[in-house]
């Protein structure tokens, strides 16, 4: 578990010292948010064009309100999801790596709040273009309930029951 001074290394074979498993997490984090970052990009250059688009004109005041709110969600959520690779660009051979690295896991958790957020506002867009203000508000609903217990309740539900806690090493595990 994560912050339990655990020097086990992931795959349960040899000790990772701090030092080996800071670098190992930076190294995940880093790897994560590139799997991140592309679909932030999309959503937010999809945003960008949206009102130099002809039918942009018909929206009310209250998709234009949600427009706008999910335009500077998705702008936050890029902004704290790159931040981490220019903290460690700033911060490289500072040789504070452990500070870092906390630091740009509060940064990744914070923009996908903000992402979860620009998801439910494009989502609500979409569904009142195409449908009516109540549809749109019921599947806002659901989508952000299924972002929200996916990236944030399930782990936070798993930490307080103790589920994450690592699995005791098996000899038999090792050999598949």
């Amino acid at each position: 578990m994560e912050g339990s001074g655990s020097d086990q290394s992931p795959a349960g074979g040899s000790v990772e010292d701090p030092r080996q498993r800071v670098n190992r997490e930076l190294i995940e984090l880093l790897n994560e948010l590139r799997v991140v970052l592309p679909g932030v990009q999309v959503l937010f250059a999809f945003l960008l064009i949206l009102p130099f688009s002809n039918g942009f004109a018909k929206t009310t005041t209250v998709q234009r309100g949600v427009y706008l709110g999910t335009f500077l969600s998705t702008a936050l959520s890029t902004a704290l999801l790159i931040a981490p690779s220019t903290y460690h660009r700033i911060h490289f051979r500072r040789r504070d790596k452990e500070r870092m690295l906390l630091t740009s896991n509060h940064l990744a958790v914070v923009g996908t709040l903000f992402l979860a957020l620009s998801i439910g506002g494009v989502t609500y867009l979409v569904t009142d273009v195409l449908y009516r203000a109540t549809a749109a508000a019921a599947v806002t609903a659901v989508v952000v309930a299924v972002f929200g217990w996916f990236w944030y309740g399930l782990p936070l539900t798993r930490e307080r029951t103790g589920e994450d806690e690592p699995l005791p090493s098996s000899r038999d595990d090792e050999s598949n």
